[in-house]
């Protein structure tokens, strides 16, 4: 009876002190962000970055929490919240009126990226979360906002050799929710606090809950061909294949690209500048996959280019092998299309156009965080297996 009071006190003993290390990490903090996207592959990864600096308190928003949640010293709060829903984000972020920066890294994705109902959607989240937080979020002094390289839109056949930041906008801009975006964001922040775009190509990351994740896809694909003996191959356009078509950007890079832009004194100005936020050096997938094909132990047949190969047809019927991967290798469980999108891989290695873009913005500024785009998808694959999302 008395070890079980003295458990019973113990307990209550370590409550107050965890009450206690979080009022005084949130009395701390100078900073307070608010990630709206933060179960993405750069939310996640923003949200671990600031917690880590000194002097930041962290709100992370999505509809659903992620299988792994965020560890933190009391500097890290999740919210649950339809974004959609006027009502529901008024209740939940109307009283965060503590916060100073504010990272929008979410969408939309129920309509075709290109229709008037995707630019709609996005543009009622944006405006909802906006219209909740700007009346009481007095100490708000920065907004940034995560779009990506299809702001630049090219026409097919169209010469371009690097897209900088000033680009004009394509014929088609009413349906791009990119520029949507944009010019909310001038029309309600101009003038009265600070913000900036930032634009990565090709996101290297891990999540469960992002529509186009190209490493989870790749990961599952690899896994799948290990279990069945099935020949790593790529499929695609020669050009896509030998060229540089697209850049990669590590979640790590973009994170930290927007953190930079935030908090440097580098920049005079930052309202409503763009960045690009991508890697640097340029890759082919002919050069890479060979080594991805040995890093995930499968068969890597001489010639890995066939331009017939769809890999929407050829994993179509793979679900329960994914199923047997999953159980037999004690993994946490997810559906094969919790973390592939086929569709995506098909189109990405049948872009119509070359998106790439110059670093010489950031460079120029002082932005010197960089990653080659193999070193980054071998860092990512060993991040999804220390996570158990993959063997």
């Amino acid at each position: 009876m008395v070890q079980s009071l003295d458990r019973v006190k113990l307990s209550e003993l370590e409550l107050m002190a965890d009450r206690e290390c979080n009022r005084e990490a949130e009395a701390a903090s100078n900073n307070v962000a608010v990630i709206f996207g933060v179960t993405g592959l750069v939310g996640r990864e923003l949200a671990k970055r600031l917690i880590s600096k000194s002097k930041w308190k962290v709100y992370g928003i999505a509809r659903n929490p992620e299988r792994i949640p965020i560890k933190s010293s009391g500097r890290y709060h999740f919210i649950s919240c339809d974004l959609l829903d006027p009502l529901e984000t008024k209740q939940k972020l109307s009283v965060l009126q503590d916060v100073t920066h504010m990272f929008w890294i979410t969408w939309a994705s129920q309509y075709p990226l290109d229709s008037p109902e995707c630019c709609e959607q996005n543009k009622a989240m944006m405006s909802n979360a906006l219209s909740a937080m700007l009346p009481t979020a007095k100490a708000l002094k920065y907004f940034s906002l995560q779009t990506g390289m299809s702001h630049y839109a090219p026409v097919k056949g169209e010469t371009v050799h690097l897209f900088d930041e000033e680009w004009p906008r394509g014929a088609n801009a009413s349906c791009n929710f990119y520029y949507v975006l944009e010019d909310l964001l001038q029309e309600t922040l101009a003038g009265k606090v600070a913000w900036s775009v930032h634009r990565p190509g090709l996101i290297m990351g891990s999540s469960h809950r992002t529509v186009f994740n190209f490493i989870g896809s790749l990961c599952v694909y690899g896994a799948i061909c290990k279990h069945l003996n099935l020949p790593f191959m790529f499929g695609g356009t020669r050009e896509c294949w030998e060229e540089s078509y697209m850049d990669s950007s590590d979640a790590r890079v973009v994170a930290e690209q927007q953190i930079w832009a935030a908090t440097t004194d580098e920049i005079p100005s930052t309202d409503g500048q763009a960045f690009n936020a991508i890697n640097g050096p340029s890759f082919t997938w002919k050069q890479i996959w060979p080594t991805l094909g040995k890093k995930f132990g499968v068969t890597v047949p001489e010639d890995m280019f066939w331009e017939d190969f769809w890999f929407t047809t050829a994993m179509r019927d793979k679900k329960k092998a994914w199923e047997e991967i999953v159980i037999k290798e004690s993994l946490i469980q997810t559906k094969m299309e919790d973390l592939a999108n086929w569709q995506f891989l098909d189109i990405l290695f049948r872009f119509p156009v070359k998106l790439l873009g110059s670093r010489g913005k950031v460079d120029r500024l002082g932005f010197t965080m960089r990653c080659k785009t193999l070193d980054s998808i071998l860092y990512w694959i060993d991040f999804m297996r220390d996570e158990k999302f993959i063997p």
